[in-house]
């Protein structure tokens, strides 16, 4: 990207003060030795608090805050979800709802706890609960699901990958048995390929049970790869697990135009006399007010089209334990409002890349395990059903936002709510 005149002599300062910067870090470096910070002990108090002293002479600062552990006593089970754990950092959580939701797997009133530093977040979700719960509730509805993991191989030319594929279309069933025996959980559903000069990607694309799926899926696929490397004819000359093929916690017109994680869609009608008494809008202003930002989006080079989802979702994975880092492709979505023939408001969100679980990762933590029990979405059997309050939650948000913007009172809101 090219700078201009105005912005070089604010560059070339920026630099300056790193090097000055710099240099005291290398001075600090040599007086203080890390070892402590960087202590076995992971998950114990004594491991906590040797870091936490040698934090302490490095910074001479306290951290009462941060290293109060609540009622967190035993920190091994920590183990698997935190390293060089040092202390919590507190987020506050409210409720938002109550939400009716109507789906395939979600059927009933959900409340949903949302933690943030976001003043007037909960509230605009909460609203847009409200409206959707007054209309008879949205309905919510996991149309597929798939996760993926993209190994590339090298050959020295196209005629070593012809040799490969080949053999490679002749072993799915292998690849699904070696998955089985990986895994409790996964299974392996598909497998496509990418060419690409002399390179060739395997997609494999698995189904994970109730968690997310990331690590499952890159489990399976590297016991696959070891198989391929022992036993295919024509043998690569260099081979990567994960080609940034797969589109993991990356927003991509890939798994926007297919499914990575749960593909969601939710709907609600809205009567005329909610959108205006609860969302303080009319249904004609927010239809005209989504063509309006189709525009703009469209000139930003967006993928998809919505709001605010990534608000909502954010807070949502934070309380359950999710992986956070999969926002970045969750986000991806396509919001849509039209005035209906009755002169109320249709609204669905579309969600292609909803990648979460109520097992595994950070969801048996205490405060994420409460958050999922809340709405009755606790361990195995219930990933489905929190996917469908997840995108009916997302799409409470964008009747509200889209109602503020359209009417008028969205900085007035934030005024009063967020300041």
């Amino acid at each position: 990207m090219a700078t201009d005149f105005r912005n070089l002599k604010i560059i070339m300062r920026n630099f300056e003060s790193q090097n000055a910067i710099q240099h005291i870090i290398d001075q600090q470096n040599q007086k203080h030795k890390f070892d402590r910070l960087w202590t076995r002990d992971q998950h114990n108090k004594e491991g906590q608090l040797k870091r936490l002293e040698a934090l302490s002479e490095k910074s001479g600062q306290q951290f009462p805050n941060l290293t109060h552990n609540g009622n967190q006593e035993d920190l091994s089970e920590l183990k698997g979800n935190i390293e060089n754990f040092i202390g919590f950092s507190k987020i506050p959580t409210g409720i938002a709802g109550p939400l009716l939701v109507n789906g395939t797997n979600a059927s009933g009133v959900y409340h949903i706890p949302l933690a943030t530093t976001e003043g007037a977040l909960v509230a605009s979700y909460n609203r847009g609960c409200k409206a959707a719960s007054l209309a008879g509730g949205i309905r919510s509805i996991v149309i597929t699901e798939s996760v993926q993991r993209s190994p590339i191989f090298r050959f020295r030319d196209i005629i070593g990958i012809g040799h490969f594929l080949a053999w490679v279309v002749h072993q799915f069933d292998k690849f699904q048995e070696i998955t089985s025996k990986c895994s409790n959980y996964a299974k392996l559903i598909n497998v496509k390929t990418n060419i690409e000069g002399n390179q060739v990607n395997l997609i494999f694309e698995f189904t994970p049970g109730d968690a997310a799926g990331q690590n499952m899926v890159t489990f399976c696929t590297n016991e696959i790869c070891s198989y391929i490397l022992e036993n295919t004819p024509a043998k690569p000359t260099q081979w990567y697990l994960e080609s940034n093929l797969s589109g993991d916690k990356k927003a991509n017109y890939q798994s926007f135009q297919s499914v990575r994680g749960k593909k969601v869609v939710a709907e609600v009608e809205i009567p005329r006399e909610i959108v205006e008494g609860v969302l303080k809008s009319t249904p004609e202003i927010m239809e005209d007010y989504w063509k309006t930002s189709i525009v703009s989006l469209v000139q930003l080079g967006a993928i998809g089209s919505q709001g605010h989802i990534a608000n909502g979702l954010t807070a949502l994975f934070i309380a359950t334990g999710q992986d956070v880092a999969c926002i970045s492709e969750a986000t991806v979505g396509v919001n849509r409002f039209d005035v209906t023939e009755s002169g109320g408001l249709y609204a669905s969100l579309t969600l292609p890349n909803l990648i979460v679980g109520t097992v595994g990762g950070g969801t048996s933590l205490p405060t994420q395990r409460e958050c999922l029990e809340m709405m009755d979405c606790y361990g195995a059997g219930n990933s489905k059903k929190f996917a469908e309050i997840c995108c009916a939650m997302a799409l409470a948000g964008e009747l509200s936002i889209a109602a503020a913007i359209a009417s008028g009172h969205f900085a007035q809101a934030h005024q009063r709510l967020g300041r």
